[in-house]
């Protein structure tokens, strides 16, 4: 059985989507862009918005009841490579442990609301 995760602690969707589904003690989050949840902006920079968007994560994680060392994938969405340095140096910040988790990073030509950087988790419980 699936289960709807939402939280106002994260952005609310900005389509017909959930925040996260779970199902069978995995959670898969949406896409998580850089998105202030009390205001709607998103700040200028891909460090910032990296650093939004992880917080994003880790309190719809919470949600759900877990942690970031409960991520088992990620996938990491960047409006430009060169910026792959500084998106990774914030990522190490909340992505850490004894088991990191399996990850892609793709360029893309556009995100919503001309985001620089999104990321989605897949999480066990």
């Amino acid at each position: 059985m699936q289960k709807k995760i939402n939280t106002d602690k994260a952005p609310g969707a900005l389509g017909p989507y959930s925040q996260a589904v779970e199902i069978d003690n995995l959670v898969y989050t949406s896409g998580q862009l850089g998105i202030d949840p009390a205001t709607g902006e998103m700040p200028e920079g891909v460090e910032a918005q990296a650093k939004l968007a992880l917080e994003n994560v880790k309190a719809i994680l919470a949600e759900a009841g877990l942690e970031m060392t409960s991520i088992i994938k990620t996938l990491v969405f960047i409006k430009d490579m060169n910026d792959f340095g500084k998106v990774n140096a914030i990522y190490a910040e909340y992505i850490n442990g004894p088991v990191l988790p399996a990850r892609s990073c793709v360029e893309v030509a556009a995100l919503p609301k001309g985001g620089l950087v999104e990321i989605e988790v897949i999480a066990k419980k």
